[in-house]
């Protein structure tokens, strides 16, 4: 399961009482492709586009790279990713979504949000979104 906004490097969190409250939920990067409104769908996680983060126009492996450092989780609709990149090794965990057309995201926002809470660091799954 990925991991709940705690520290990388696997280190307890040390706080106060705020931080015995449930923890807030996983810091995800969204690629170009997606559709921005998706982080609607994803109540409870923080989330940030490519071009939010500066990052516009970065190539994938280099995207990866510093998605690595700061995020839990890379959303993409990029069919060829997997295909493109080496993603043997990575510490992000990565999810494909079969389409970037906002509607049928819409309507697989359960099956989007269960995946996001039952998928482990540094793996690769793909949702087939029926449209």
């Amino acid at each position: 399961m990925l991991p709940k906004r705690y520290p990388r490097d696997g280190a307890a969190c040390v706080g106060g009482i705020e931080d015995s409250a449930a923890p807030a939920g996983v810091k995800i990067l969204l690629d170009e492709c997606v559709p921005l409104p998706l982080r609607k769908l994803l109540v409870g996680h923080e989330c940030y586009s490519a071009e939010q983060m500066g990052w516009k126009s970065t190539k994938n492996s280099q995207l990866l790279a510093l998605a690595e450092a700061q995020f839990d989780l890379f959303i993409t609709s990029d069919q060829g990713l997997a295909y493109q990149q080496n993603l043997r090794g990575r510490r992000i965990a990565i999810l494909q979504l079969s389409t970037n057309k906002l509607r049928p995201i819409q309507a697989a926002a359960a099956q989007v949000r269960s995946a996001i809470e039952t998928m482990s660091p540094a793996e690769f799954r793909r949702i087939e979104i029926a449209f």
